[in-house]
């Protein structure tokens, strides 16, 4: 089937219809154009879009994307960014393998189409002059054959009118011979014409035609069939980066599986985690003891905790910051109760201090508070504060360390986070540098990212140092590679650097060890207690008495016979500094778990060992210590001594 036989007299439609097609190749090449910038704005905004939503350095969302959930959501903006990459490559292969190659393409088919149509044309054109030649030469032979057939009929009649002369005869003959004559020769042109026509008009039509339209078939088959693979290159650049993207998509969908809630629950308490105890019981405050008070009775029982719905309660607990059990107070002498009896069995219901202990009474605030300035301090709880037992009453931000896994209440929280905004509205924005403006827990986790940080400081520095040292060797091998002094200069820049660095890591590790209880207190804390007596000593006597008032609401009194001698700062810091802790004259096993919960006692578990750094004085309680660190009073009969032979010797 070809156009050149088939379609032999559709030449107009023909160049019509090659036109036609040569557009809808252009308005495929338009498509993809379109389809393309399509594309690259789709990345664009897919890149916008995942980059606006990225965690920002510096900010409080990088401390957030910590969390499984918001690692998940990061990845998926990572994986978005490689999805918008994937368009980017659709966007450039079309514009590289369809577009532009099209585009030429295009170009091409117009030239050939406009040679082929020429080369019709000009055929077109030579049997349009041949057929004027023929149809010209037929009618002058017409013409001729008319003048004869005239010139005949004039000679006829003349020849037959026998008034004429002989002489007008013959010219007509003669005249009718020449129309005839030329009749005959317009007869051979014509014939001649006719049959050139004919030759020229069979290859016309059996030739050049069908050689020009058969050109035009195959080209516009060629384009054709160049659209058709365009159109699967079209599909198949898309179909090359499905995989990729669906690595992509594989990527989001294993993130989203990587989502733990159970690991988010539990980075939420290692965030947040103060380190603090719930708050216990509120104690209710009889202020009818007082007036049954006498001058023998300085003993103090806990309140019955519940009071009487009857009788409305006018006590208002008293919060004040950082109210640890302090042993400042608490440690004076031992607790002015008779100990509780042993527990009939070493059950949990069985321990003592419960519900059916007996009680403690309490006294006004103001008279423990007179017998404090009153009387001189015990040295041994100096002794404490040097075993940093306690934390300083005074507004510092050296006195807000606190210790973590020792007993503490919600009070303690509420009045530390108060405390913190009195020590430092002034200085908003500003961060202690060891970090004691953060509850316990937090700052543990902040002391050990310093460490580690230093840490990795100080591994970069002794990197860059070995490769220095191994450089000026080189240089003093080879003198005129370098020269071995510049590097020596910077050796000793880098030594300098390391042994800061090793400074700051050895301040921040004592820091890290007091807050984890491996070091004592005293250094700083203490220290700075001793100092702020001198310049705050107001402010420092009405604090300590405000701490005489323990979280769950006790009193602790000093029942000392010594004289009464005022309390100087010089005296206070030379007791802090210079005493010694007291000895261990034996050793303990608890044979009942204990409570502690009265300021001047410690906690003890069934079986626990403990040292013994006081003997019962016959007031049923003996003086402990557990591991160096924390010093109290228990119940004598709920522990077996186990006193040295030297000291009983003694």
């Amino acid at each position: 089937m070809s156009w050149g036989t088939e379609l032999w007299d559709q030449f107009d439609n023909l160049e019509k219809h090659t036109q036609w097609g040569i557009e809808v190749l252009e308005k495929y090449i338009k498509f993809v154009k379109e389809r393309t910038e399509i594309e690259i704005n789709y990345a664009k905004q897919l890149r916008n879009l995942s980059k606006k939503y990225q965690t920002k350095k510096n900010s409080k969302e990088e401390e957030e994307s910590k969390y499984t959930s918001c690692k998940a959501f990061q990845a998926t903006l990572n994986e978005m960014n490689d999805y918008a990459g994937q368009h980017e490559v659709i966007s450039e292969n079309m514009a590289s393998q369809i577009t532009a190659e099209l585009t030429r393409f295009v170009q091409e088919v117009k030239q050939e189409r406009k040679q082929h149509f020429h080369e019709g044309r000009k055929a077109q054109q030579h049997i349009e002059t041949c057929w004027k030649q023929l149809e010209a030469s037929k009618r002058r032979f017409e013409r001729d054959c008319k003048e004869a057939e005239r010139a005949q009929q004039y000679f006829e009649k003349m020849d037959a009118d026998i008034n004429v002369t002989k002489a007008d005869v013959e010219k007509a003959r003669q005249q009718a011979q020449i129309r005839h004559q030329m009749a005959d020769d317009s007869k051979g042109d014509y014939s001649s014409v006719l049959q050139k026509f004919n030759r020229e008009q069979h290859e016309h039509y059996f030739t050049h035609i069908p050689g020009i339209f058969q050109k035009l078939q195959d080209m516009e088959e060629k384009k054709i069939g160049r659209m058709g693979e365009s159109l699967k290159t079209y599909a198949d650049i898309d179909r090359q980066v499905v995989p990729i993207i669906g690595k992509c998509l594989d990527g989001i969908t294993k993130s989203a599986e990587s989502i733990s809630e159970k690991q988010d629950s539990q980075m939420v308490i290692e965030s947040f985690k103060s380190g603090f105890e719930p708050p216990g019981d509120i104690d209710f405050e009889d202020f009818t003891q007082s007036m049954k008070r006498t001058v023998s009775d300085t003993s103090l029982t806990k309140a019955d905790c519940k009071s009487d719905p009857k009788v409305p309660s006018k006590s208002r607990n008293k919060l004040w910051p950082f109210i640890k059990k302090n042993k400042l107070m608490s440690l004076l002498t031992s607790p002015h109760q008779p100990p509780p009896p042993p527990p009939a069995s070493s059950s949990p219901s069985a321990v003592p201090n419960g519900p059916h202990s007996p009680k403690q009474q309490k006294e006004p605030l103001s008279h423990r508070f007179n017998d404090f300035m009153t009387s001189k301090p015990k040295m041994h709880c100096f002794r404490s504060l040097k075993r940093g037992q306690t934390e300083s009453v005074c507004a510092d931000k050296g006195m807000m360390k606190r210790t973590i896994g020792k007993p503490t209440c919600a009070f303690e929280a509420r009045e530390y986070v108060l405390s913190l905004k009195l020590c430092f509205g002034s200085r908003q924005g500003s961060t202690p540098e060891d970090f004691s403006n953060l509850p316990p827990e937090q700052r543990r986790k902040k002391l050990q990212q310093k460490v580690d940080e230093l840490n990795k400081d100080i591994q970069k520095e002794i990197d860059q140092r070995d490769a220095l040292t191994k450089m000026r060797d080189v240089y003093m091998k080879n003198p005129q590679m370098g020269d071995p002094a510049s590097v020596g200069q910077k050796l000793v820049e880098i030594g300098n650097n390391i042994e800061k660095l090793r400074v700051e890591v050895h301040k921040f590790e004592g820091w890290l060890a007091e807050v984890e209880g491996r070091l004592p207190a005293r250094n700083d804390s203490s220290r700075r207690q001793s100092g702020l007596y001198d310049t705050q000593n107001t402010q420092t006597v009405n604090n300590c008495a405000q701490d005489r008032e323990s979280p769950d609401g006790s009193y602790t009194e000093d029942n000392s016979q010594e004289p009464e001698v005022k309390v100087t700062p010089t005296e206070f810091d030379d007791d802090f500094d210079d005493e010694e802790p007291l000895p261990t004259i034996g050793t303990c096993k608890a044979i009942y778990p204990f409570d502690g919960e009265n300021e001047g006692t410690i906690s003890v578990t069934e079986g626990e060992i403990l040292s013994v750094i006081e003997e019962d004085k016959g007031d049923g309680w003996t003086r402990i210590r557990r591991k160096e660190e924390e010093e109290g009073y228990v119940p004598t009969s709920y522990i077996e001594v186990y006193l040295d032979r030297n000291t009983k010797d003694s």
